[in-house]
């Protein structure tokens, strides 16, 4: 049904999603007629630009089901939006911070950061205890002041339940933030429903757009305990007033957002959730997990040449799945592969596929039958 939105070359198999995804044919029109228009008018219709930022952070607004889009901030990556938590915060000597183990860096390097402040990191063994979520709230004490965790793991593809940990974190006082760079687009999000405090994540993923832009969910209640370190024309209440000698901060999420605007970017990620949001997000999710529990029955079909190492319960379950072959090496497999056109990942100790809703059952049978 969207094949006319993704006409990726034949030769290529593309599985990455959980890498870079392609953007769909309305995005790329969407740059170029921005191009053009740059070329023959420059800022002539800046306004126009303005509206369709305001019409992005509306879109972000129903994809993270926020209170009201003051709470969205657009931001340069999930890696700058976790750093303007970790270092906007007031911590103590003796604080500490719950992950996991299966962290992606920018999820973990940034709280290693805190260790000259007293700040320790304590990371979760998911692969122990009776859940995912035990083995994080295990680690968790009287001096625990946040949990970060991602909605889905990059390696595994294990999908976390936050929903539990958020209520956990609301009862108890402690500050709740979600990396989703490898949920949001593919997997319905609820800030509410998950109690969260924080959500990130990169449009280059799972929403399909470019790099160089995300999405930061700051909880209203939250928004003025994080101390700013970078100030600028664009995130003073009175923005515009270039005149003015006083200012105050924005009172909404613009308020993390010191420069510029990355224009382009803007209408590229705008023209990507507009398809997201004509599919519809429970569409998308269903199709998500019909892939990857495609992929994994057929890899279990396989003579027992594979072990999956994405968990098998499916309520775990992404749009991630990584394997590895039993005698051979992993390496090997994956450079065949890539020379049959997949676009793939090592991750996790594995090889990883990442389809998207789209991606047509030709080519997850093409990959396999590399296998």
């Amino acid at each position: 049904m969207y094949d006319e939105q993704f006409p990726l070359d034949p030769a290529v198999l593309h599985l990455n999603h959980a890498a870079v995804g392609p953007w769909p044919r309305r995005t790329a029109e969407a740059v170029s007629a921005f191009a053009r228009e740059n070329l023959q008018q420059g800022s002539a219709r800046y306004e126009q630009w303005l509206a369709t930022e305001q019409s992005l952070r509306a879109q972000l607004q129903r994809l993270l089901n926020a209170d009201s889009s003051d709470e969205i901030a657009l931001l340069k990556s999930t890696s700058e939006a976790l750093s303007v938590v970790a270092h906007g915060l007031d911590w103590d000597d003796g604080d500490n911070v719950v992950i996991t183990d299966q962290e992606f860096p920018s999820n973990r390097i940034v709280w290693e950061s805190l260790r000259p402040l007293g700040v320790t990191v304590r990371q979760a063994p998911l692969n122990e205890g009776p859940s995912p979520e035990d083995a994080i709230l295990e680690r968790v004490g009287e001096r625990t002041r946040l949990i970060s965790v991602s909605s889905v793991q990059f390696g595994s593809g294990l999908r976390l339940d936050l929903e539990r940990l958020g209520r956990y974190c609301r009862q108890h006082q402690i500050l709740f933030c979600v990396d989703a760079i490898q949920s949001l687009g593919a997997v319905p999000m609820d800030v509410a429903r998950i109690h969260a405090d924080f959500v990130m994540a990169d449009g280059h993923k799972w929403m399909l757009g470019p790099e160089g832009l995300a999405v930061f969910y700051c909880r209203a209640g939250v928004r003025e305990r994080l101390t700013l370190h970078q100030y600028g024309w664009h995130m003073v209440e009175q923005m515009g007033e270039f005149e003015r000698p006083d200012w105050q901060v924005a009172r909404s999420g613009r308020r993390f957002e010191c420069g510029s605007p990355n224009m382009l970017g803007i209408h590229a990620l705008h023209a990507s959730l507009q398809l997201l949001e004509e599919v519809g997000s429970e569409a998308i999710f269903t199709q998500v997990i019909r892939n990857t529990s495609y992929l994994i029955d057929k890899l279990n079909s396989i003579s027992g040449k594979y072990e999956i190492l994405t968990p098998t319960d499916p309520a775990r379950h992404a749009g991630i799945v990584t394997f590895r072959p039993r005698k051979t090496d992993p390496e090997a497999l994956f450079q065949h592969l890539r020379a049959g056109g997949v676009l793939c990942a090592r991750r996790g100790g594995g090889i990883r596929f990442s389809p998207h809703f789209y991606t047509p059952p030709t080519v997850l049978d093409r990959a396999l039958a590399l296998l």
